[in-house]
């Protein structure tokens, strides 16, 4: 157990994408340690989900990886409940928001969005090589650090590293890259895309994964527990689950909407 008996705790709100499933959300994860509680995207759905969990005047901060909706739908809901709640005098501070300053259109749309969020270009932050060597930019809510590892995708996104009690990392949305499985080397949990079938990989190449290869990185990075998600709705989710195990040689969790993972 971490020091203190501190748990670092993710919690699932969304797990879909580009749409969600009946009922469910896109990408959007809570992540809990210590005093901290730090929004991972905010895809279509996930607010509400994360309101089942915490109020939402105890978020800190939140992070988009990327500028596409199904991971950033959510902000404006967000910031409604945040404007809101700084009026009400149920909380005293703008929500940290840490995002990619491109496409520059969305970006200043959100950025605009001051009345609710402290807004921090994820490119603005200072660089540091963190081992095994890897070249991020970092940033710090309370005791927590945070590794941002520009991704392999689209647009410009990051894979997310989460150093507190414990060690986390997220994928977000990328293509397998050496510099991801460095980053991942012996997470706790991580947290990976699986968006593709192994029919798929031409489809996805140099923007996702297919389940075999998160599996096959997480292998290469030794990392303690492999959970997969990003999930087409179309697909049934025992195929992506077994060509994950494939490539990763080991049992792998799928992500569960609503399933909060402990990491000690």
């Amino acid at each position: 157990m971490a020091e203190g008996g501190v748990i670092v705790r993710l919690t699932v709100l969304g797990c879909w994408s580009p749409y969600p499933a009946p009922g469910g959300a896109c990408s959007g994860y809570l992540l809990q340690d210590g005093g901290a509680y730090i929004m991972l995207d905010a895809g279509n759905g996930s607010f509400s989900r994360l309101l089942q969990f915490v109020h939402h005047c105890d978020l800190r901060a939140a992070i988009i990886t990327h500028l596409h909706p199904d991971h950033y739908a959510d902000l404006y809901v967000l910031r409604r409940a945040t404007v809101a709640a700084l009026k009400r005098g149920m909380r005293h501070r703008r929500v940290v928001l840490f995002l990619p300053s491109e496409p520059a259109q969305v970006f200043k749309e959100l950025a605009a969005f001051s009345d609710a969020f402290e807004v921090v270009p994820v490119d603005s932050l200072p660089e540091e090589v963190v081992p095994p060597g890897v070249r991020v930019h970092v940033a710090s809510v309370g005791a927590v650090r945070l590794f941002f590892l520009p991704a392999c995708h689209s647009l410009p996104a990051y894979s997310v590293g989460v150093e507190g009690s414990g060690y986390l990392v997220y994928s977000g949305d990328t293509a397998p890259t050496e510099e991801l499985a460095a980053l991942a080397s012996e997470a706790g949990i991580f947290l990976c895309e699986a968006t593709g079938l192994d029919g798929d990989e031409d489809f996805v190449q140099g923007r996702h994964m297919t389940a075999r290869q998160a599996g096959a990185l997480a292998r290469r990075a030794e990392v303690r527990e492999l959970i997969i998600t990003h999930f087409f709705p179309e697909y049934d989710l025992a195929a992506l689950k077994a060509q994950a195990e494939a490539g990763y040689r080991g049992r792998v969790e799928l992500a569960v909407e609503g399933d909060t993972y402990f990491l000690y």
